[in-house]
């Protein structure tokens, strides 16, 4: 099969690779339609290459069609249609159970101290397979795999492999008052999908940053303040005009280790990055550093008593914080990857509705063949030609 493999940083190609198969029990073969590209699969491209095996299946947003399952499952068979979680879970540890299938017991990478495995990500969290590719084994499918009705195009369903949950826990984090307003920093993909859940979920003020003319355009359309990064001399003061003075009451950071406006953190990540790989792990482990701006933005201007969420991916070690600030403003802190499984009964409705309120039908804004796929990741990691969403179809 054709799938796309990491061979170093800025360097994936498309490559033929051995079909997989049961390996399992409780596995289960889907031939994959569609999958996206994520902005977190450009910190892969980018920084964490340390992590990373040449020959690495990358992606972790796929559906796709069951094609075989392996003897214990029986809630799937072949002919379903389903989208596949990023998180592998097995659904009944005392971690699913709670709803952090994230911490699952039975897939958690005990070598490395991380939680659940995860499709396409790194030797950190289990180095599975992804999903940027014609098939894709998908173990633990006795919970995983989410059966979806046939008809509409992949797009109206495909997301709630990690862009909706990911944006739904967000929001819910977030924690906005009654009738409060919610600051959303960086209208990528995660932060666009935040902003629109949380309108769809009634928050009455969303207001967004960003300095992509593109993703500008696409939160105001859809009813979002928004302030350009660019051509501000304090964005920070300008957001507090905006909100009386006072802030916001709930900031979501939906931008992560590489943020714009840090010279240091991009140099440290810079530096690791070029070492060898047997030095840049712990140097990387111990005292690696992400890019803090967006966070230190959010720590900045949200209102005494608020609340932050973070949605973007954090990866340093030894990241230095304005402890004294959050604990002198009272600041509440809520972070984590999705935990994809807890939220679908929640986001379903909105996806089955006609008048497709999420406006996932026009989410992606570029859809390209497999084989186009490593110009889709220079493109999407170089904002060019509007790239905000691309989705890979086999």
């Amino acid at each position: 099969m054709k799938a796309v493999v990491w061979h170093g940083k800025r360097d994936v190609r498309v490559d033929t690779v051995p079909d997989p198969g049961i390996e399992e029990p409780n596995d289960a073969v889907i031939r994959v339609t569609s999958c996206g590209i994520c902005g977190s699969d450009l910190h892969l491209y980018e920084v964490f290459g340390a992590f990373m095996t040449e020959g690495d299946i990358l992606g972790h947003e796929p559906i796709g069609i069951v094609e075989e399952v392996g003897p214990a499952i029986t809630n799937l068979r072949p002919g379903d249609r389903v989208v596949i979680p990023f998180n592998i879970a097995c659904g009944h540890c005392y971690m699913c159970v709670t709803g952090l299938p994230t911490q699952c017991e039975t897939t958690q990478v005990r070598e490395y101290g991380k939680g659940a495995a995860l499709f396409g990500y790194t030797r950190l969290y289990g180095r599975v397979p992804g999903g940027q590719a014609d098939y894709l084994r998908v173990p633990q499918a006795q919970f995983g795999p989410i059966v979806v009705p046939e008809g509409p195009p992949d797009d109206r369903f495909v997301y709630l492999s990690d862009v909706l949950p990911t944006a739904w826990q967000a929001v819910e984090y977030a924690a906005v008052p009654p009738d409060g307003t919610l600051l959303v920093l960086g209208l990528g993909p995660i932060g666009d999908m935040c902003a629109r859940v949380a309108r769809y979920r009634g928050v009455s003020r969303v207001i967004g940053v960003d300095l992509v003319p593109e993703r500008l355009a696409r939160a105001r359309h859809r009813g979002v303040e928004v302030v350009d990064l660019i051509g501000h001399d304090d964005t920070a003061e300008m957001i507090r005009d905006l909100t009386r003075g006072r802030g916001p009451d709930s900031v979501i950071d939906a931008v992560g280790l590489e943020a714009h406006g840090s010279p240091v953190g991009k140099l440290a990540q810079q530096v690791a990055s070029v070492l060898p790989d047997p030095v840049a792990r712990p140097v990387t482990e111990k005292a690696g550093v992400d890019r803090l701006a967006a966070l230190h933005l959010a720590i900045d201007v949200v209102r005494r008593g608020g609340t932050i969420s973070l949605a973007g991916v954090y990866g340093g070690m030894a990241d230095p914080l304005p402890m004294m600030v959050l604990f002198d403003k009272q600041i509440q802190v809520r972070m984590g990857q999705a935990n994809v499984r807890r939220w679908v009964d929640d986001i379903l409705p909105a996806l089955l509705r006609d008048d497709d309120p999420l406006g996932v039908d026009t989410f992606a804004t570029h859809r390209v063949p497999l084989s186009v796929a490593p110009a889709a990741y220079e493109d999407f990691q170089q904002k060019k030609d509007g790239t905000v969403k691309v989705l890979l179809q086999p």
